[in-house]
């Protein structure tokens, strides 16, 4: 499995630093949807889902958290630690987002509106999906 980590170019000065991301140059799809999570309770494990069309950045610009990845063939936990990184997270990825720190907050870019049919919620049912669509 191959992970996607962006590094986002900051621009600061003695007055603080500023990242501005563009979709198609910084983010690789075009932006439908910006969502963020925060005060995260402890011992939380947020995600459980994969979808079928959605590609994501996930970005913890404050704090930090884990999001644990799954293609149906292999699983791999990619640590999320500075405001100046994203994870891209493609369709038909299982994840979830996990071990969050107390001012943790995880800001998403969504590449569709949000659409409960393209949700898989069941981990079995993700695997069958992965089974019917190997060209994902």
């Amino acid at each position: 499995m191959q992970v996607v980590k962006y590094v986002f170019q900051p621009h600061g000065d003695d007055r603080g630093q500023l990242i501005a991301l563009e979709e198609f140059k910084d983010i690789p799809f075009k932006i439908k949807r910006v969502y963020y999570m925060y005060d995260t309770a402890g011992g939380v494990v947020r995600g459980h889902h994969a979808h079928k069309k959605l590609e994501q950045i996930l970005v913890c610009i404050h704090g930090s958290c884990k999001i644990r990845l799954d293609n149906g063939k292999e699983k791999k936990v990619v640590p999320l630690e500075k405001p100046y990184e994203g994870l891209y997270v493609a369709n038909n990825m299982w994840r979830e987002m996990f071990d969050f720190s107390e001012d943790a907050v995880l800001l998403v870019f969504a590449s569709e509106l949000y659409d409960e049919s393209d949700y898989i919620r069941d981990y079995d049912e993700f695997m069958n999906f992965i089974k019917e669509h190997p060209e994902k």
